[in-house]
């Protein structure tokens, strides 16, 4: 491996951003590639898959050759805010399916480590937490206090950090308050438009548990289907 990939693998590591090492088999050129690049060589959509699968192999070129496509992606996490009885069935199942998962709830009455045995937990506002550990592109945001207070700004936040993933809890009455909301608060209706609210998937849901459940197969289908975007300028 080339000095220069090595930097740039180690940067994109640090952004936390989604980057393939794409290198000949017959030990020709290697190629860094990101999240919306092309390479001729390959057939289309094949980088594509590869960045949303997530997975390393062998890929056929165009002209008979062969590629190993080398894929780094950040770890995903998901971000909760609100420490409910939804939150604690998530924290169960999240790592199972391989996210880094946290909680982020003011109200300390809620937040509390026998509540989240093992969980990375938070008790303060959302807009301190995040000024330290801010949402990206790699995270799924889930808010579920019902309270607009704890809620919003993380919301507006993920919106505008473009988290792959972005629910909130409550009915559509609820929402399309939030929604006015949000508007208020110079959000575009198309970035409003990705919350997924009622949140989770809809598979009749109705405990606790059950309802983690949607909302985790919701974060797995939108990591694994996300738009891939052009390369940031």
């Amino acid at each position: 491996m080339h000095a220069e990939t090595l930097r740039q693998l180690n940067e994109a590591r640090r952004a936390r951003r989604a980057v393939i090492l794409a290198n000949a088999l017959d030990g020709g050129q290697e190629h860094i590639l990101f999240e919306g690049d092309r390479l001729d060589a390959l057939p289309e959509g094949a980088l594509d898959k590869a960045f949303l699968s997530g997975k390393s192999g062998i890929v056929e070129t165009n002209d008979g050759g062969s590629l190993f496509l080398n894929v780094y992606l950040p770890p995903a996490r998901i971000v909760v805010i609100g420490a409910v009885h939804i939150s604690q069935a998530l924290a169960a199942m999240a790592p199972v399916a391989g996210f880094d998962f946290e909680v982020i709830d003011p109200r300390t009455a809620f937040a509390t480590p026998e509540r989240f045995a093992g969980v990375r937990l938070t008790a303060e506002w959302p807009e301190d937490v995040l000024k330290d550990r801010p949402l990206d592109a790699f995270t799924a945001l889930v808010a579920v206090t019902h309270d607009p207070k704890i809620d919003d700004y993380p919301l507006i936040s993920s919106l505008k950090n473009n988290c792959f993933y972005v629910g909130a809890l409550g009915s559509r009455k609820t929402h399309a308050k939030r929604v006015e909301r949000l508007k208020e608060a110079g959000l575009p209706e198309s970035a409003i438009a990705r919350i997924s609210a009622p949140i989770g998937l809809d598979i009749g849901a109705s405990s606790p548990a059950e309802i983690a459940v949607s909302i985790l197969a919701d974060i797995i289908q939108a990591l694994r289907k996300r738009p891939i975007e052009g390369k940031p300028a």
